[in-house]
């Protein structure tokens, strides 16, 4: 596991000047509410949209932690070192696999759009099926449910405890 002094060298990590916290403490109080809004609002319209926008909440109440309890903000190589600043700093077992599961399925659409190329005759033909929609809506629906919302209210208790 790489220590948060090691992400810090490299610049990866940073500690947050305290005229700066206030306002990137706001930021990301803002945006993982926003997030999980847009996320609830596009679910059944479009779930791929409500699954990466419930991962960003999850990823940014995460940052919102890092700064608020921790002082920290990431840098560079933002999801990476965010897990590994998880891996590092909380100590819930249950956190960081949802916090993983939630990247996974952010990953696996990321990598859908890198093969866009290459599944683009079968985007074009399959995905637009009413069974290709309601299986991303059945998908995006328990990611809600099932990765999404644990995730925020074990994040929110670790925020409200220090």
């Amino acid at each position: 596991m790489v220590k948060i002094e090691t992400l810090i060298e490299e610049g990866k990590i940073l500690r947050i000047k305290e005229l700066e916290l206030s306002r990137y403490i706001h930021f990301f109080e803002n945006s993982y509410k926003d997030n999980l809004e847009h996320s609830k609002a596009v679910i059944d319209e479009f779930p791929r949209w409500s699954i990466i926008s419930g991962y960003y909440s999850m990823h940014d109440i995460t940052k919102l932690l890092l700064a608020k309890e921790f002082g920290l903000k990431i840098e560079l190589e933002v999801h990476a070192t965010t897990i590994k600043a998880v891996d590092n700093l909380i100590k819930s077992r249950e956190i960081k696999r949802l916090f993983r599961d939630g990247y996974k399925i952010f990953i696996s659409l990321a990598n859908d759009l890198a093969e866009g190329k290459k599944e683009r005759v079968k985007a074009q033909y399959f995905t637009g099926t009413e069974f290709m929609k309601e299986r991303y809506r059945k998908k995006a629906r328990e990611f809600h449910d099932n990765v999404v919302i644990p995730y925020l209210k074990k994040i929110k208790s670790l925020i409200k405890e220090k």
